[in-house]
C-alpha cells in the first residue's frame, strides 16, 4: 500500500489559491456544526448535533478532550511519516473510521452512499449503521472492495438479528460493531421540541423493511401498510433486557471480528474479553445517551490498562480536530471514529463534504505528528499529554 502524504492536502489549498480559488467549506472542521444549523431545517440538524438531557455529556466529551494539552519534542527525524496501523486483521491508511451514523438521508438525498463513496475514495473504513436510510447491499455496491464494517443494533427478534447478519457476511462487511448503550432512546430534548423521530416517518428503516425475516413477520407488504411496519421495526428496535451471555448467539452467528461499542468501565471491557469479543469501542455515544455520563476521554486509559494487551481499543465521542485524533492514540486507542464532522460535511457539501473532512482531520494530525516529533501513531504514549487541572 502506497501511503498517501496527507498533509500535502495543505499545498493543494494553498496552489489552488494562486487561481482564487478557496475550500467550499471552512477547514476549521469545529465551524461546521454553526454552518449547518444555518442551512439545514431544525429537525434533521437537532437530530444530528442534539444530545442527551441539556448536553452535559458532549460538553464534557471535548472539555476531557481540551483538557489534555500536547507536550512537542524537537530535533526528531519526522521527513518521512506512515500514518498506517493495524486494526482488525487489516492495514488502514490511517487511524480513522467513519462512525455508524444513522438516518443520514436527513441531511442529503445520497445519505450513507455519498458517505460510503467518500471513505472508500480514501481507504478509510465506513460503519454502516443498522438504522441507515439505504440497505447494506446497495451501500456495498457503492464502496467496490473498499473496507467497510457494521454496526448492529441489537432486535428483540433473533431471527432479524441472524438475517442481519448473514446480509451484512453476504455484502462484505468484514466487522460487526454492536451498540450496547442504546437499549433505550435517551431524553433528548431537541428531538422532543420538534417531536422529531425519523423511523416513525419511516426514515432510517431501510435494512430492516428490505429484511425477509422483518417482512415475514407483517401482515402485509412495507409498501401496503408502512403504519404497520413502522410499528413492527419499533417494537422490536431494541431490547433492554440483553445480557452478556447473549453475546454467545452473535459469537456463534458471526465468524469474523466483533467489537463493542459504549463501553467505558474496565470491568465491562474485561467481560467483552471474557466472552470472546476482539475489541471495544470506548464511546458514550457522543453523549447522545446518558446525560451526566464520564467523559470518554477520561474512561479511556482506565479500558486501555484493563484490556489492551487483549482486544483492540478504538476511541469515539468528542473528535473535532487532528490534535483530538493525536490525543485518543496518545491516551491508548488503536483508531478512532469520527462521527458528527462527516455527517455535517454530508449536508453540506454531499460526498465532496465529506472527502473534505477526512482529508482535513488526516492532513491536520499528520502535521500535528510531525510537529510534535512523531513520524507515525506508534510513537505516542501518555507521556506525550500533560493535563491540566482546574
Amino acid at each position: 500500500m502506497t501511503q498517501p502524504n496527507w498533509a500535502d492536502f495543505q499545498y493543494e489549498i494553498y496552489l489552488n489559491g494562486m487561481t482564487g480559488a478557496v475550500p467550499r467549506l471552512p477547514t476549521d472542521l469545529t465551524r461546521l456544526e454553526e454552518l449547518t444549523e444555518q442551512r439545514l431545517g431544525p429537525g434533521p440538524v437537532g437530530y444530528v448535533s442534539g444530545s442527551a438531557g441539556n448536553g452535559s455529556t458532549a460538553r464534557a466529551n471535548r472539555a476531557a478532550l481540551e483538557r489534555r494539552r500536547i507536550v512537542p519534542r524537537m530535533l526528531r527525524d519526522v521527513h518521512e511519516r506512515d500514518l498506517s496501523v493495524e486494526v482488525l486483521g487489516h492495514r488502514l491508511p490511517a487511524p480513522l473510521a467513519l462512525a455508524p451514523v444513522g438516518v443520514l438521508s436527513i441531511m442529503h438525498p445520497q445519505g450513507e452512499s455519498a458517505a460510503a463513496r467518500a471513505a472508500a475514495a480514501r481507504g478509510v473504513p465506513y460503519i454502516l449503521s443498522s438504522a441507515s436510510s439505504t440497505p447494506m447491499e446497495q451501500v456495498a455496491k457503492e464502496m467496490g472492495d473498499a473496507q467497510r464494517w457494521f454496526q448492529l443494533y441489537w432486535a428483540k427478534d433473533r431471527d432479524v438479528t441472524k438475517s442481519f447478519l448473514d446480509r451484512a457476511k453476504a455484502a462484505g462487511f468484514t466487522a460487526l460493531v454492536v451498540t450496547l448503550d442504546t437499549p433505550l432512546l435517551a431524553w433528548r430534548p431537541r428531538d422532543l421540541d420538534q417531536a422529531y423521530l425519523p423511523f416513525l416517518h419511516g426514515v432510517g428503516t431501510a435494512n430492516y423493511f428490505s429484511d425477509p425475516a422483518f417482512q415475514a413477520g407483517l401482515a402485509k407488504p412495507v409498501h401496503e401498510d408502512p403504519n404497520a411496519a413502522v410499528m413492527h421495526f419499533v417494537g422490536m428496535f431494541a431490547d433492554p433486557a440483553k445480557t452478556w451471555p447473549d453475546l454467545a448467539f452473535l459469537r456463534e452467528n458471526w465468524d469474523g471480528p466483533i467489537v463493542l461499542k459504549g463501553v467505558l468501565h474496565p470491568d465491562d471491557a474485561r467481560r467483552a474479553a471474557d466472552a470472546g469479543m476482539d475489541g471495544v469501542v470506548v464511546s458514550n455515544h457522543g453523549g447522545r445517551q446518558v446525560a451526566g455520563s464520564v467523559a470518554a476521554a477520561d474512561a479511556l486509559p482506565r479500558v486501555v490498562e484493563a484490556v489492551g494487551d487483549r482486544l483492540t481499543v478504538l476511541f469515539d465521542s468528542g473528535i473535532r480536530t487532528g490534535d483530538d485524533i493525536f490525543k485518543a492514540l496518545a491516551l491508548g486507542a488503536e483508531a478512532v471514529l469520527v462521527g458528527r464532522p462527516y455527517a455535517y460535511g454530508l449536508g453540506l457539501d454531499g460526498q465532496a463534504g465529506v472527502d473534505h473532512v477526512i482529508r482535513c482531520l488526516l492532513a491536520e494530525l499528520d502535521l500535528t505528528l510531525a510537529l510534535s516529533g512523531h513520524a507515525g501513531p506508534a510513537t505516542l504514549t501518555p507521556d506525550d499529554l500533560i493535563e491540566e487541572t482546574a
